[in-house]
C-alpha cells in the first residue's frame, strides 16, 4: 500500500516508544544494509553469509535476507516476469527498512 492509499484507508504509521537511537544504543551499532547483487549462482548468498559470520563474531546484530528464502514466503506469489521482479525488490526494500530501523545490520543477496 502506497502512502496515498494508506491515507485514504486511514492507515497510520505508529513509531512506538522505542526509537531508532534507543535500538542502536542497545545493539552497540547503527542499523545498516549491505546489498549484494549479481547474476544467479554468482556467490551473493555465500559472500553475504561469510560477511555475516565475521560481523557476528564482532558482536553485531545481523540478518541475511536471501532471495530464494524470501520467495518461499513473502514473495511466493510472484513470478520472474519484469513486473514481479520489480515488486519482489520493492517488498524487500520495505522489509529492509524495518530491519534497519530495528538496529540490525541486514545483508541482502538478490538478483536486482
Amino acid at each position: 500500500m502506497n502512502s496515498e492509499a494508506a491515507k485514504k484507508n486511514n492507515v497510520t504509521w505508529f513509531n512506538g516508544y522505542v526509537n531508532r537511537e534507543d535500538r542502536e544504543k542497545a545493539h552497540g551499532h547503527k542499523g545498516a544494509v549491505i546489498w549484494f547483487t549479481g547474476l544467479s549462482a554468482s556467490g551473493k548468498s555465500t559472500i553475504a553469509h561469510i560477511v555475516e559470520k565475521q560481523l557476528h563474531k564482532r558482536g553485531c546484530s545481523t540478518y541475511v535476507l536471501d532471495g530464494d528464502n524470501v520467495r518461499h514466503g513473502l514473495c511466493a506469489d510472484l513470478t520472474f516476469c519484469p513486473e514481479d521482479r520489480a515488486e519482489n525488490i520493492r517488498r524487500i526494500g520495505e522489509m529492509v527498512k524495518l530491519f534497519v530501523d530495528a538496529g540490525i545490520i541486514v545483508l541482502t543477496a538478490f538478483i536486482s
